[in-house]
């Protein structure tokens, strides 16, 4: 799952069952959770951006009817003539393994301030058709889904079946609650697949979770006019990453454009699976 949230965000082999996409049918999912630390790649001179350094936790669970994710982060960023800005987030969302239904909590606190907190739930009216989201925090509204729109989870189900189909782009409109708009456009480009690590390399590279085939895949992020549809030609930011078939990100590059915030994988254990 793509966890990083306005900024995004990533499972042992539980089959996506019957009642999903026909296209994540034959899709294993490992549910674990795993630390990353991060740090600043590059910047411009004139974004101001000196250096950067946080960590994120990332926890991708399984219940019987549906996926889980909670994801927490840490980010101070630091610039030559201003004072440091600390930025934290906290995420907690529910996916029903159909892709249907959609629960988000949000809260987002900025120099330990809270900056946002949003709250609500999604569904759709069947697969490929629209529906409706509906907030409660930091106001009520409601909104229209188009249809097409895919929640976060089916849409990394749908990368990773694009990417095994070879296919080396792909562009959907996701839904994912972080702010209160519509679903934005997100263009996928997929490269060549990559060879595991191997049981020989460093850890956390030798973890069994990361023995599996993946991609380097970069999307592009667009946001979304009230109609639902996209309104500009370029992307808000752009995450690169190492996406494995088992649904485990590997490493993440966020690109704002005017400075790049990788995410390197520190730590990761599987999860176990209910017993449904």
């Amino acid at each position: 799952m793509i966890a990083w949230r306005g900024g995004g965000s990533a499972l042992l082999a539980a089959l996506i069952v019957a009642a999903a996409p026909a296209w994540a049918a034959n899709i294993a999912i490992d549910p674990h959770e795993a630390l990353y630390n991060l740090t600043l790649e590059s910047a411009k001179s004139a974004s101001g951006v000196v250096g950067a350094n946080g960590a994120m936790f990332y926890k991708w669970g399984e219940t019987c009817d549906g996926w889980t994710l909670e994801q927490r982060f840490h980010l101070r960023i630091s610039y030559a003539e201003e004072d440091a800005t600390d930025i934290s987030s906290t995420v907690v969302t529910f996916e029903s393994k159909d892709g249907l239904r959609y629960r988000f909590n949000e809260r987002r606190l900025r120099n330990g301030e809270v900056d946002a907190e949003i709250h609500g739930e999604a569904h759709l009216d069947g697969p490929g058709k629209g529906g409706v989201a509906e907030f409660t925090k930091p106001e009520a509204a409601t909104l229209t889904l188009r249809p097409g729109v895919l929640f976060p989870t089916a849409h990394t189900l749908a990368l990773i079946a694009a990417a095994q189909a070879h296919e080396q782009f792909i562009s959907r409109y996701v839904f994912d609650g972080s702010d209160v708009e519509n679903a934005g456009q997100v263009s996928a480009f997929i490269g060549s697949a990559l060879a595991p690590p191997g049981a020989k390399a460093a850890k956390p590279l030798n973890d069994p979770l990361l023995q599996h085939t993946g991609w380097p895949i970069r999307l592009a992020f667009f946001p979304a006019s009230d109609s639902g549809t996209a309104d500009q030609t370029e992307p808000d930011y752009e995450l690169s990453m190492r996406l494995l078939e088992n649904g485990v990100t590997q490493d993440m590059k966020l690109d704002y454009s005017d400075y790049v915030i990788a995410a390197t994988l520190s730590d990761i254990k599987k999860l176990a699976r209910p017993g449904c």
